[in-house]
């Protein structure tokens, strides 16, 4: 990569971390390592990180709906942002991905990141709209905002922003038609792991959220790699 590839790369990172801070998605240290991220990504392919603007615009509106509800179920984001251990635990699969480039790794970090779109969307969207919350496992009535519980509004979110996703990545010409139907696929399954994982080891206190966030970004990407 030429020094004016370095410096565009670098001028793109800045400004996005300057964003994602102004706008609130991330503190100061979220910032700092968003920057680290859309810096991989855009060094490798400017497309990657326009994937990633998208993902970062899906979820912030996300996390702006029903804020009043969220509050009031005190399950809302803090306005001051997501922390660098958030970002890392979500989007560190894809940068990894993104900077080792093994055989296919676009339609890999591609479904990694719809997997975090569509997770942080279905959960966002599920926690705004009334509804019926289901744990995954027992398919029993639990309160919104529990970990593991699944709402068909919050499900819908899930399909439809991981096909945003896999949409924008085949526009991008990041992949062919059907690697984009893999990135679907393989991000909405990516969720019902998270939502698995939620309910198995979360609850008890056996997981962090953060390594919850961080297994099914990777088991987003496997499923991926075994559908390829």
């Amino acid at each position: 990569m030429g020094p004016g590839r370095w410096l565009e790369a670098l001028a793109i990172t800045a400004a996005f971390a300057l964003l994602a801070w102004l706008a609130r998605g991330v503190d100061w240290s979220g910032a700092l390592a968003g920057a680290a991220i859309a810096f991989i990504l855009t060094a490798r392919e400017i497309g990657m990180f326009l994937v990633l603007l998208l993902v970062f615009a899906l979820t912030l509106a996300a996390t702006r709906v029903g804020r009043a509800r969220k509050l009031e179920l005190r399950t809302a984001e803090p306005l001051s942002g997501r922390s660098a251990s958030q970002v890392m635990a979500n989007l560190g699969v894809p940068a990894l991905l993104t900077a080792l480039a093994p055989a296919g790794w676009p339609v890999l970090a591609l479904a990694a990141l719809a997997e975090v779109a569509a997770d942080t969307c279905s959960s966002e969207i599920g926690m705004a709209i009334p509804g019926k919350t289901l744990l995954i496992t027992t398919w029993k009535p639990v309160p919104p905002g529990t970990d593991g519980g699944i709402s068909l509004p919050g499900t819908v979110a899930a399909v439809v922003t991981a096909a945003l996703v896999a949409v924008s990545s085949k526009l991008l010409r990041l992949v062919p038609a059907h690697q984009a139907a893999i990135v679907l696929y393989a991000g909405f399954l990516g969720t019902l792991a998270d939502s698995v994982l939620g309910a198995v080891l979360e609850r008890r206190g056996w997981l962090h959220n953060d390594v919850v966030n961080l297994l099914s970004t990777a088991a987003a990407a496997g499923i991926a790699w075994g559908l390829m």
